[in-house]
């Protein structure tokens, strides 16, 4: 790893940084504000990569993965959201129990680690649907890890349940629910929720989801939605309360910023996100969140061409094979519905780092024709 000695930049607000960097210093809100502020982005990308590479060394982890979207109704009218119908417009689906297993189990050759279950905020499927759901996949695929249901999906189940957070987890839980994903987090700020997805929990209900899922024992992820009408001081805000949670429980796995695809939602007018703007929130995020054991730069909306770059500027993973992935394709994603193993460990190695599978706990997987074990 290189010595923070041969740090150049132009930016003498980044010398103070750079030493905080250096001594293992946790850095302030301040300290954030001037990294999404400076232009020098080689400078910022040193330092991440610095971080990261201390934390990770040359290894960049990737997992075999299935998205499974069970419904896309949904009764919230997010102007960020492509992917949400009501239930009786044109394009809104549901799956019945055993087509989403057989969605689960046919069209893919290679043996999958993980389920990625998430889907709209349905007005009729009772709790029992999502609970069976687990329930049957579990059972089907016992060795496939269950990553299910968004802390919005959970209060709103547990609302209409008339149950409380920690009862829905639990209940998740025993019906075979091993982590949760990151998403809804959107931007925590009340100003920018109310615009873009006022139809949700607001921040505190998201974190608060979170420690509860953390205190039963279910890890999860944790998100960010950048690019659309959020400004700086609203991304450190969330980085500091994303930040300040991990001290108090270390539940999180993987912070994962989230390019906001304004294409066929009601904010459609805003640009998309810069590819310079995409790697400094990689860059930022190492940086700032340094409780957080990984950064994912997630292939599907940043596309794999900056993935595979920000691999050098403070991201040590890349999400996995994602077939099928439905949300970010209905709000324009250009990017292939999935990649094969063999792309990413290609994208990987080209970066000059070390590909490594792993399963959603990270736990390095090896693999013999299509089945796996993973290394405990």
């Amino acid at each position: 790893m290189a010595s923070t000695h041969a740090f150049q930049t132009d930016d003498s607000r980044l010398l103070p940084i750079k030493d905080k960097v250096a001594a293992g210093e946790r850095l302030s809100e301040a300290d954030a504000l001037v990294l999404y502020g400076t232009g020098d982005i080689l400078a910022v990308g040193w330092l991440a990569n610095w971080v990261r590479e201390r934390m990770h060394g040359d290894v960049a982890y990737f997992n075999v993965n299935r998205h499974i979207n069970p419904t896309n109704v949904c009764i919230a009218a997010c102007r960020l959201c492509a992917f949400g119908r009501k239930k009786d417009s044109p394009g809104a689906y549901t799956m019945a129990l055993e087509e989403a297993f057989q969605i689960a189990s046919t069209g893919y050759t290679e043996a999958i680690t993980e389920f990625h279950i998430v889907g709209g905020l349905h007005p009729d499927l009772p709790f029992q649907y999502f609970l069976d759901l687990v329930s049957g996949l579990k059972e089907r695929f016992p060795q496939v890890h269950m990553k299910a249901f968004t802390m919005v999906e959970v209060a709103y189940l547990a609302k209409r349940s008339k149950l409380s957070i920690r009862e829905t987890l639990v209940k998740m839980k025993e019906a075979g629910v091993d982590s949760l994903p990151g998403g809804g987090a959107e931007i925590f700020a009340d100003r920018v929720r109310h615009i873009i997805c006022d139809h949700k929990i607001d921040g505190d209900d998201w974190l608060n989801t979170a420690r509860v899922a953390h205190e039963i024992g279910l890890k999860s992820n944790a998100t960010m939605l950048y690019g659309h009408i959020e400004n700086d001081e609203d991304r450190v805000d969330h980085l500091m309360k994303l930040r300040a949670l991990q001290d108090e429980t270390n539940g999180f796995q993987t912070f994962i910023p989230l390019a906001f695809h304004p294409a066929n939602t009601p904010l459609e007018h805003l640009p998309t996100t810069t590819g310079m703007l995409d790697i400094k929130q990689i860059a930022v995020s190492r940086l700032v969140l340094d409780n957080f054991p990984h950064i994912k730069s997630y292939w599907q909306m940043m596309t794999p061409k900056i993935a595979q770059i920000s691999l050098r500027f403070g991201a040590d993973d890349i999400d996995g094979t994602v077939v099928e992935e439905k949300i970010y394709h209905d709000a324009g994603a250009t990017t292939p519905q999935g990649l094969r193993r063999q792309d990413l460990i290609r994208l990987i190695k080209e970066a000059g780092r070390e590909p490594i599978e792993r399963d959603t706990l990270y736990r390095p997987v090896t693999r013999t024709g299509t089945s796996f074990t993973v290394s405990v």
